[in-house]
């Protein structure tokens, strides 16, 4: 037998028990995304509050000025110095030499894959291209040693074994796809509109490519080249194998010389005890990189801006 038809009252009844249901699940699911949001958040504060409330520690035994003024880094000695420009100039000339590799071969492969490539090529390359992300960065830091400085020192013989340049054009070439996956994904974003509009006018795929769909996507690859940034600048075991961890202050990339991260590295594997001035650097090293990463995301953010409102 059939279940009897539900009264009027009875179905408003059930259409309400329904709707409560649904607010709760809502409810529950909406609380479960914010706890997932939120852990990032709490990280990131955890991690700013560590790094400050060690930081004052050694600050509070090594004058800020003569950190930030002195020209010698040797935390480790007897007669100690703490002048993190040493640090700073290893991270930014390799930076700056993985840049060059990364940011125009980076936006060529993105304009290719976006513009000029086929469904099928395109379906082939980009994957093959995100592999180089996945390889383990002390692989890259051995090919550099053991691959690049040797072909480097046919053409430059003077240039010592460890040095910025070989791990920097390393760095560059696992650099690139985070450059051009970015910079891809924001020119496919470009209304098909636009294209159609140049192509209407007489415009080349090439020129189209230049200058129609590169401009108007302009915030998202310069987004790709912040990300850029700050991976080169966070990298670790690519210079702490072949860089060399010499503190050196100088921005020649045939040099050796120590990084931020590299430094971080040597102290952390080493002997040192917890609570002394030498371990502190760490923490007041580990600081002024996260203020260097957090310059170049507020840079990115503010060119994000500034081509949002051009186009």
């Amino acid at each position: 037998m059939s279940n009897p038809p539900l009264t009027g009252d009875a179905r408003l009844a059930q259409l309400a028990r329904s709707k409560v249901a649904r607010k709760r699940k809502d409810r529950f699911v909406e609380s479960i995304l914010l706890l997932a949001a939120c852990v990032s958040v709490f990280t990131t504060l955890a991690i700013v509050y560590i790094l400050i409330k060690e930081s004052l520690v050694f600050f509070s035994q090594v004058p800020l000025w003569d950190f930030l003024t002195d020209t010698q880094w040797t935390p480790l000695f007897d007669d100690a110095h703490f002048g993190i420009s040493v640090l700073l100039a290893g991270t930014l000339s390799s930076s700056f030499v993985a840049l060059l590799i990364a940011v125009p071969l980076g936006t060529i492969i993105a304009i290719y894959l976006s513009e000029f490539a086929g469904h099928k090529t395109r379906e082939v390359l980009k994957p093959m291209l995100e592999l180089l992300s996945g390889i383990p960065t002390i692989i890259y830091g051995f090919f550099a040693l053991l691959v690049v400085t040797p072909l480097l020192q046919k053409l430059m013989p003077e240039l010592p074994t460890f040095n910025i340049l070989s791990a920097g054009l390393v760095m560059g070439i696992m650099i690139i796809p985070y450059v051009s996956s970015l910079s891809e994904d924001a020119m496919r974003a470009v209304p098909m509109s636009l294209r159609e509009g140049a192509y209407a006018l007489g415009s080349t795929r090439f020129q189209t490519a230049t200058r129609v769909v590169v401009p108007a996507a302009l915030s998202g690859i310069a987004s790709a080249y912040i990300l850029g940034i700050s991976r080169a600048v966070g990298e670790t075991m690519i210079l702490a194998v072949a860089a060399g961890m010499q503190p050196n202050l100088t921005l020649n990339p045939m040099e050796s010389a120590a990084t931020i991260t590299s430094f971080i590295v040597q102290v952390a594997l080493g002997d040192l005890p917890h609570g002394s001035v030498g371990y502190q650097t760490i923490f007041a090293a580990g600081l002024t990189l996260m203020l260097l990463t957090l310059s170049f995301n507020l840079l990115g953010y503010w060119l994000r801006r500034k081509f949002r409102e051009a186009y």
